[in-house]
């Protein structure tokens, strides 16, 4: 079985360098790390939400994720500083690799009416940010057992001179963009 670095050293780069015009292999786009968010905004309300979430996402990215606190309080939301209203993962390495096969292979396909990434998910960096709406297409999550369907912001962070390398490069990986 080839391992996911052999087909990125054997494939992608190879392609990416005939695409691009590069010569040297270090000048190519590369992915740094994937990081993903989710607001826990209705943890206010319900208190096992905060537990429920960071569970699901913990066994989505494999790995724990860190809760994020209000830096100022927001009368309107009810809100005060120093209350958890978020948590975070950022992925680096072989766990990053594997919940990027994932998320193209398995999770995107089962999202509804998707049709593919829109270019205009990328920002003047190339990093790619994808909105899940719906926790339950990753297949760690058990749908018959979910109470609570949230849904959570994934960034791609890469490492490109512009917009049209990072394009070239998540093609070359296998996102479905547009």
């Amino acid at each position: 079985m080839i391992s996911k670095s052999e087909n990125y050293k054997k494939k992608i780069i190879s392609t990416l360098q005939k695409e691009l015009g590069v010569k040297n292999v270090l000048a190519l786009p590369k992915i740094e790390k994937v990081v993903v968010n989710i607001g826990l905004g209705r943890a206010l309300k319900d208190e096992k939400f905060l537990e429920v979430a960071t569970r699901d996402l913990a066994l989505i990215t494999g790995q724990k994720p860190k809760t994020t606190l209000a830096k100022k309080s927001i009368a309107n939301f009810k809100i005060r500083e120093g209350m958890i209203i978020g948590a975070a993962v950022t992925l680096r390495g072989q766990r990053m690799d594997d919940f990027i096969s994932r998320l193209i292979n398995v999770a995107l396909p089962r999202t509804r009416d998707f049709r593919g990434i829109n270019v205009k998910s990328l920002d003047k960096n190339g990093n790619l940010t994808i909105g899940v709406k719906e926790h339950i297409v990753f297949p760690e999550i058990k749908g018959e057992e979910v109470r609570n369907i949230f849904g959570f912001e994934i960034t791609v962070v890469v490492k490109a001179k512009n917009k049209e390398e990072a394009a070239a490069l998540y093609k070359a990986i296998g996102f479905p963009i547009k």
